[in-house]
Formats: C-alpha cells, sequence, structure tokens
C-alpha cells in the first residue's frame, strides 16, 4: 500500500488575532512539507485545485513543479484537478511539463471537485455539470494515448491533427478518477479503466464498500487485467506521538473549515463532539497516535475489500506548524512501513 499526503494549501486565520496566515509563508510552509514528506520516504504528495479566498491551490501543476525541483522520489499528482472547467489540452501539457521536470514522478486525479467556483469563474454552466465531466475526461485520455488526434465535441473547439507537446517522461500519464459518493462515478471508472480515488471525508469507511464493489464490477464486465485495478483513499488524517496530541492539533483548523463551508451551505458549526466520534473507532478519520493511525488505516482497506494508496488530508492543520511536521515525520517513519508490511 502507498501512502502519502493531499494539501489544499489552505489559509487558515489565527484566532489570536484574527488575521489569515501570509500567503508567501503559507506557500513556503506547503513545498517544506512536500520536502519532509520526500525525506521520510513518503509515496505521494498531491495538491488540490480551489478557487477561493483561503486557498492557494488554483494552479496546482505549478506548485508541484516547484516541489518537484526540490525532492527526488515523491510521486506528485493533483487532488483533484477540476477537468471540467479546464482546458484539456492545457492540463495535459502542464502535467506532461511536471513530468519532465520530475523525471516521470507525475499523476493526475481528475474530478468535478467538491465546490462548483471554478464553473461560473470559467464560463460554464453547471447544467451541463455531468456532460462537461464526460467530454473533457475522454479527450484527456485521449490525448495521454497520442499526440496528434481527430477530436470534436460540445464545449471546446475541434482538434485536427494538430500536435499537443510535449509529451510526458513516462509513456503516459497516469490518470486516476476522483469520486465521492456518485455510483456512476464509480461504475465510469471501472468501464474506462482507471485507477479510482474514492474521497471518504465522514461517515464510516465500509458505507462506500458497495460503491466500490460496483467499481469492480465494472472494471471486470470491461474486461480489464484485474492486476491492474488500484483503489486509493483520500482521508483526514494526522499522525501525533498521542491521540490527544494529534486531535487538538488538528481539531481547530478542521472547526474552521467546515464552519465556513457550513455558512455555505446551511450546515450547523461542527462541534467537538462530532470530531471525536470521526476520530474513533468508527469514524473515518485517521488521526491519532501512530498506532491507532496504522489499526484505522488496516482496517479502512479491509472494509474496503483491500486498497493501492491511502492520501492523508492534513492541510487544516496549517497553524500548528511543529505539529505538522511531526506528523509528516510520523507517518513517513512509523505509520506507512508498518501499513506497506501487513498489506504485502
Amino acid at each position: 500500500m502507498e501512502i502519502g499526503i493531499d494539501s489544499f494549501a489552505m489559509l487558515a486565520t489565527d484566532p489570536k488575532t484574527g488575521q489569515p496566515q501570509s500567503a508567501a509563508d503559507r506557500m513556503e510552509s506547503v513545498l517544506a512539507e512536500v520536502e519532509l514528506a520526500d525525506a521520510v520516504g513518503l509515496d505521494v504528495f498531491g495538491m488540490g485545485e480551489h478557487h477561493r479566498e483561503n486557498a492557494l491551490d488554483s494552479a496546482p501543476a505549478v506548485i508541484l513543479a516547484a516541489a518537484a525541483a526540490r525532492t527526488r522520489r515523491i510521486r506528485l499528482t493533483s487532488a483533484v484537478a477540476v477537468i471540467s472547467a479546464a482546458d484539456p489540452v492545457r492540463v495535459f501539457q502542464e502535467f506532461a511539463t511536471l513530468d519532465l521536470i520530475s523525471r516521470g514522478r507525475a499523476e493526475l486525479v481528475v474530478g468535478r471537485g467538491s465546490f462548483i467556483d471554478a464553473y461560473p469563474l470559467f464560463g460554464y454552466d453547471l447544467r451541463d455539470y455531468d456532460a462537461l465531466f464526460v467530454e473533457k475526461l475522454d479527450l484527456l485520455l485521449k490525448l495521454n494515448e497520442a499526440p496528434h488526434i481527430e477530436w470534436q465535441g460540445r464545449f471546446r473547439p475541434p482538434l485536427n491533427g494538430e500536435g499537443v507537446y510535449p509529451r510526458p517522461h513516462q509513456d503516459r500519464l497516469p490518470v486516476w478518477l476522483g469520486v465521492g459518493g456518485t455510483p456512476e462515478s464509480f461504475a465510469r471508472a471501472g468501464t474506462l479503466g482507471l485507477p479510482l480515488m474514492v474521497a471518504i471525508i465522514g461517515g464510516h469507511f465500509e458505507r462506500f464498500r458497495p460503491l466500490v464493489d460496483l467499481y469492480r464490477h465494472a472494471w471486470a464486465a470491461a474486461g480489464h487485467p484485474p492486476a491492474e485495478e488500484k483503489i486509493g483513499v483520500h482521508a483526514m488524517g494526522f499522525v501525533g506521538d498521542t491521540d490527544d496530541a494529534a486531535r487538538d492539533a488538528f481539531f481547530p483548523g478542521w472547526q474552521q473549515m467546515m464552519s465556513q463551508a457550513g455558512r455555505e451551505r446551511g450546515w450547523l458549526p461542527p462541534s467537538r463532539a462530532q470530531f471525536e466520534a470521526m476520530c474513533g473507532p468508527r469514524g473515518a478519520f485517521l488521526i491519532g497516535s501512530p498506532e491507532t493511525v496504522i489499526a484505522k488505516t488496516r482496517e479502512a482497506s479491509a472494509a474496503l475489500g483491500g486498497v493501492s494508496r491511502v492520501t492523508f488530508q492534513m492541510s487544516t492543520a496549517a497553524l500548528e506548524t511543529e505539529a505538522m511536521r511531526r506528523s509528516i515525520e510520523l507517518l513517513g517513519i512509523e505509520v506507512a512501513p508498518s501499513v506497506r508490511r501487513a498489506s504485502v
């Protein structure tokens, strides 16, 4: 099993001063996090894509390219690239360039995103939500196969064999499909033969087992080789020397983020009790001591019938710089080796 980190390069507000972090300082800390993740042996670092005031990840390929220059081994991926609101030609070119800079360490996780900000920003109608994704994913996958293609769709001018360059260092860019809870998305990934990345940020892991099984059935029905199937999980996660240390470092930023999302979507502010329940044995947060996180990660994999990759979303702890560094160290030095041994 591969273990990694996903970041949204979030800007937190200092509860003591009411002031947000310096954007330049936060960006430097994000790059330091990738560098440390590489040094302690983590497998992958993912950068999200948001177009919001409290996030710095609107151009993930640029951040990942800067990270590529500071790392040597860790794989670098989007998490997710909002392909529906982007030009697949440019997305392919950006990540192919990243792949050259990193000498073959680039990947793409593509999806529709958890916020809708990108759609009006780039002039797209939300009524075309699904059609945009289907068409643009199709174009991206075709570009990944060959530089000269004939293609026509609704939302972009046609391609008539023009060359799309540069080509990546790898034969093809690995493209994962990022999904939430929509059955059609799971089935689509299986039919297309794409690795699956499941965002599980609440509830229980076993609740997603029927959807993961749907992916597996679609994969088999399409005739894809069973050995090539890959399932990943993106979850809220953080490691501390003790359960309490991990939870205390993670909770303030998580509460801040969820309260802001709640104001936009009509949710009640989250409570500490709700957070503790999500950190407990039945919750989907991988937060606690190394021993706790190792056990819950293994349980999550078992609940889903085995997974290939788990990525920890820990950027809500952005203000806790020392705790963040300690979490990455513990994840790489204690959690990842133990989990890998158990999955062999």
